[in-house]
């Protein structure tokens, strides 16, 4: 394939697995007298539509399992490479164990969306990233006294790095209370590797925050932890790193804090994610 620059690259399809799952859903379907619909823009019926606040009838047994069935394919469309439905799918699947109605019509509404919207695939650009963004300067000197700056661990046992090196890039947002019901926020993240997209993230926080900048910084601790798990993987395939990962937030405040020593944090589950950061 090539990009719209016409760097030649890699590609990954799921396709021919959606294809499948249509062909399956559609039986089913048809079995209730019924059909995909033929207008879908986007994954929900509309962009307003809440899960936590759909009071229709509970599923009775058998249609749960027929519920989690067609969610264990759509979570895997996802881990395929369909992003476009990465948030709807981690939204129904927090009611697994006690499905409505709504929701069945709902994951219905995504195999119709994904019916109309393929074939679909993502493009693994090996372009080096252009970063028009001024980071903030890591000052060794203003960090000494509260953490010792002895540089990134490093695997002791692996290999010598081979091949051309790449640049980690990491995009992280939270969606705070966005839970109507339990004012939980929900995460999203994404990292990349020059411009290929590697690992992709969106569940909802264990916790409930009652700032924004409190979801954000829970949603960049997780942000760390993921990017650490993959800079130590990539390590022991091999692969040389360039650099720091580049880390992008949208809350001001959250890159502030993380960037002066002197910051003062109230709440102690912030300043555990303060520290981890």
């Amino acid at each position: 394939q090539y990009t719209s620059s016409g760097v030649e690259c890699w590609a990954m399809s799921s396709d021919s697995y959606v294809r499948n799952a249509l062909r399956i859903v559609e039986g089913y379907l048809k079995a209730q007298g019924q059909d995909f619909k033929r207008k879908a823009s986007c994954p929900f019926s509309n962009s307003t539509y809440k899960p936590e606040l759909d009071d229709s009838p509970l599923l009775e047994p058998d249609m749960i399992s027929r519920f989690q069935q067609l969610i264990g394919i759509l979570r895997w469309a996802c881990e395929l490479g369909r992003l476009d439905i990465l948030l709807e799918v981690s939204l129904l699947s927090a009611f697994n164990a006690a499905p409505r109605q709504g929701h069945l019509d709902q994951a219905y509404n995504i195999f119709s969306y994904l019916k109309l919207h393929q074939p679909q695939c993502i493009l693994f650009d090996p372009s080096s990233p252009e970063i028009l963004t001024d980071f903030v300067e890591f000052n060794e000197d203003a960090w000494e006294g509260i953490y010792p700056v002895d540089g990134e661990l490093l695997p002791t046992d692996m290999p010598s790095p081979r091949g051309a090196s790449v640049k980690m890039l990491c995009y992280v947002d939270a969606s705070h209370a966005s839970n109507r019901v339990t004012m939980r926020s929900h995460t999203g993240i994404l990292i990349k590797l020059n411009g290929a997209p590697i690992s992709w993230y969106s569940k909802r926080q264990n916790t409930v925050e009652s700032s924004t900048f409190g979801s954000e910084f829970i949603a960049l601790r997780i942000a760390t932890e993921m990017c650490q798990s993959l800079r130590y993987k990539l390590r022991m395939f091999g692969v040389p790193i360039d650099g720091p990962t580049s880390v992008f937030c949208d809350n001001q405040s959250v890159t502030k804090n993380v960037s002066i020593p002197s910051s003062q944090l109230n709440k102690k589950h912030n300043a555990i994610c303060y520290h981890k950061v």
